[in-house]
């Protein structure tokens, strides 16, 4: 294996404290008593990055994203657990972190090459490379103190990407930096990926993770809520973000067209409430976690308990997790006949290539009659899936298209 960073069962607590006094009293009590609550800021986290991968790091803040990559740099020690990381470290955590706000810019160049190792004489041959890169003018002559926001940007990123690291750590640094700036600093950074430079990449802007990385972890609550392939692992945090919904991508259900949740064949009992004269008993997907264009097989098991049901439909409707309407056929618009006999019956909704793409959807099924007026049977939000991708496309659906370029 290719691994340049391997994080094994790592765990990073904190101690709170409710006041100040609390600290002195717990390091003085004779009982050993306990005044504080331990906070764990990563719970247990393990993954590994190859050489050459760019590793977008999603979630919240608090999730423990930070936390992470001051362990990775060194700035802090794990709890427990263990870290492994091979080559030279290059990364802009907390903006101006490291400069002296008396410095000029140019003597904080020196200070920070001297803090990664370089010698003098190696600073000053990569010198002009950097101040070209920051474009802050005469101001690199001045004292940082009176930088603003995007000059510390500008600065902290050109010594970062001009001293040839192995791997370079990027903590939302571009969100300050203008369109001209961003672009410039992307394209430096994919030059850095082609020669083989690991990027960890913090953003809360999933595009840019979608775009330029191709792994991403998700973290939540100091744990590792998914990883894999960037715009997948994008596409469920962006849904989580707008739904609240937890999927984890390695418990998905892989299993084909094998339908999940039918029930075998047993007695039909008729239900002692006589109001109730048909009902949906089981839902199942052939999987729940799809792609574009994949198959849907949506398998319903319903019961009849009057001896025969005139016009029965079935409606299968598919809806976001917040209630948005995508699409809602039913067995009588599209003239199908569906068994309305006593007894228990089942029928199976396909759909031969979904055209939606990423993100959570849910579906309701309901039994009806007389053209869908009167309601036999309802169940709202009865199943989930989840469709995630590679990144091809952007929006809710995919429509067959074409471009035509004129001159």
């Amino acid at each position: 294996m290719n691994e340049i960073i391997e994080i094994q069962d790592v765990v990073k607590s904190y101690k709170l404290y409710d006041k100040p006094i609390d600290r002195l009293k717990e390091a003085l009590s004779i009982s050993h008593r306990t005044y504080h609550k331990e906070f764990k800021a990563l719970n247990g986290i393990s993954f590994k990055v190859e050489k050459g991968d760019a590793l977008g790091i999603l979630g919240k803040n608090g999730s423990g994203k930070s936390t992470l990559l001051k362990l990775i740099t060194g700035v802090l020690s794990p709890s427990s657990g263990s870290i492994q990381v091979k080559g030279k470290i290059s990364a802009i955590l907390e903006l101006g972190a490291g400069f002296n706000p008396e410095y000029s810019g140019k003597e904080n160049v020196y200070l920070n090459g001297l803090m990664m190792g370089f010698s003098r004489e190696e600073i000053d041959s990569k010198m002009n490379d950097i101040i070209e890169f920051a474009d802050i003018g005469e101001f690199i002559e001045q004292p940082v103190k009176i930088y603003s926001s995007g000059m510390f940007a500008r600065l902290a990123f050109a010594v970062s990407i001009n001293v040839e690291p192995d791997i370079l750590i990027v903590d939302e640094a571009l969100a300050v930096g203008d369109v001209r700036f961003q672009t410039k600093c992307i394209d430096k950074m994919k030059e850095l990926k082609s020669k083989g430079t690991t990027i960890l990449f913090v953003s809360h802007a999933t595009e840019q993770v979608k775009r330029f990385c191709n792994k991403a972890v998700w973290l939540k609550d100091g744990k590792v809520q998914a990883s894999g392939e960037s715009s997948e692992i994008a596409d469920l945090y962006e849904d989580f973000m707008k739904y609240n919904t937890e999927h984890v991508v390695e418990q998905l259900n892989e299993e084909g067209d094998k339908p999940i949740g039918v029930s075998q064949d047993e007695e039909l009992i008729r239900p002692e409430d006589p109001d109730l004269i048909a009902a949906i008993t089981k839902v199942g997907l052939n999987k729940n976690n799809f792609k574009t264009f994949d198959e849907l097989l949506v398998d319903i098991e319903y019961e009849v308990y009057s001896d025969s049901i005139e016009d029965l439909l079935l409606g299968v409707a598919i809806y976001t997790p917040d209630r948005k309407y995508i699409f809602g056929p039913n067995t009588h618009l599209e003239k199908i006949d569906i068994p309305n006999k006593f007894g228990r019956h089942r029928v199976r909704y396909i759909v031969p290539s979904l055209p939606l793409l990423g993100g959570t959807f849910c579906l309701d099924v309901g039994l009806f009659n007389n053209e869908g007026i009167v309601c036999m049977h309802y169940k709202e939000n009865v199943v989930n899936f989840v469709i995630a991708n590679k990144y091809f496309s952007e929006g809710l659906v995919y429509m067959n298209h074409r471009w035509e370029v004129s001159k």
